[in-house]
């Protein structure tokens, strides 16, 4: 049954940051009181394996919609092949002032200036610990904005370092546009230094606790194709695990003259799916395969998901096609596969 197209006006009819809370506990209710399959359409397996990981189908939730972990049991009723949760910082922080989250219904599109806000990495862990869930689990770290850009490296090396035991497999978010200079990280000198010494702990940790966890790094959409092929071949030269293609835009082409064009932050939804797909693509044909994509960005129908995977990609991710179409798209995406 399909109850989402009831309850969208309703939320949508709240502050987006307030429906957002909502939904997520809403979920979490739902899962607690037993209800999820009177609610959710069922999802038959349709089994994966990609980075040396089964996934139980290619549909997965991209990170950004549960940062601190705390409703993972009521997102994984919604049939997902996997989860991603964070981004989470080595420490709490706040986040960016409110407003920071603005609605586009006639785009499909939402922007969000979010600045990883979250409870810090030891809470996340904790909440995994207490979660039912057995699934494949990525966990997406990152720096606090405090935190010096030349320094960064040491803040991602806290997040892997704590994440390693619990994660199925681990985002390095370099990506986001919300924290000063992070994109920085994704250029020249600074994104190999940043990888060779996450592939030097990772090899570290795998020795330390006798099994491998894979590491993806998230890329944004608004590489020119010479950073693209910099960064494939990065990735192919130090054996990364996965890339995530991609985050959110900074740019405003589809959404020009609207009333929210020029509030800062990263733009996701339907906006974002051409030039999401087009990275895909130009990963694609230097990787040959041999590194994971995982596509993210402007995915609102089970053709668009089909769209990523035959331009290169193994998994989808899926967050403002959930808030605009609800739980119904996860299933008609594995349904078309």
């Amino acid at each position: 049954m399909n109850t989402y197209p009831f309850l969208r006006p309703l939320l949508f009819s709240l502050d987006p940051e307030t429906a957002h809370n909502v939904t997520l506990k809403l979920l979490n209710a739902v899962n607690s009181a037993g209800l999820s399959s009177l609610v959710y359409p069922a999802i038959a397996d349709k089994p994966v394996t990609v980075m040396g990981l089964t996934f139980k189908n290619p549909v997965g939730l991209a990170a950004g919609l549960d940062k601190n972990g705390d409703y993972i049991n009521g997102l994984n009723a919604l049939g997902f092949g996997f989860l991603e949760i964070g981004t989470v910082t080595p420490r709490p922080q706040p986040g960016n002032p409110k407003p920071r989250l603005f609605r586009l219904p006639e785009h499909q599109a939402i922007i969000n200036r979010m600045g990883f806000n979250n409870l810090g990495i030891d809470h996340l862990l904790a909440q995994v610990k207490n979660s039912q869930y057995s699934g494949v689990l990525g966990i997406n770290i990152g720096k606090n904005f405090d935190t010096p850009i030349e320094a960064a490296t040491a803040d991602y090396l806290i997040g892997l370092r704590k994440a390693y035991p619990l994660a199925s497999y681990i985002t390095i978010n370099i990506s986001s546009p919300n924290t000063k200079n992070l994109r920085q990280l994704q250029q020249g000198d600074e994104i190999r230094a940043l990888v060779e010494a996450l592939k030097t702990e990772q090899a570290k940790l795998h020795q330390e606790h006798g099994f491998y966890v894979p590491l993806a790094i998230k890329i944004a959409p608004d590489l020119t194709e010479e950073e693209i092929n910099h960064i494939a071949n990065l990735l192919l030269e130090f054996e990364i695990d996965g890339v995530i293609a991609t985050n959110t835009t900074i740019a405003r082409d589809a959404i020009a003259g609207h009333h929210f064009a020029q509030e800062a932050g990263g733009l996701s939804g339907a906006p974002v799916k051409t030039a999401s797909t087009a990275v895909v693509k130009g990963l694609a044909s230097v990787l040959n395969g041999k590194v994971a994509i995982m596509a993210a960005g402007g995915i609102l129908s089970a053709a668009d998901a089909q769209e990523k995977l035959q331009a290169g990609a193994s998994l989808v991710q899926v967050y403002s096609g959930l808030i605009y179409k609800g739980p119904q798209l996860v299933a008609d995406i594995v349904k078309a596969l």
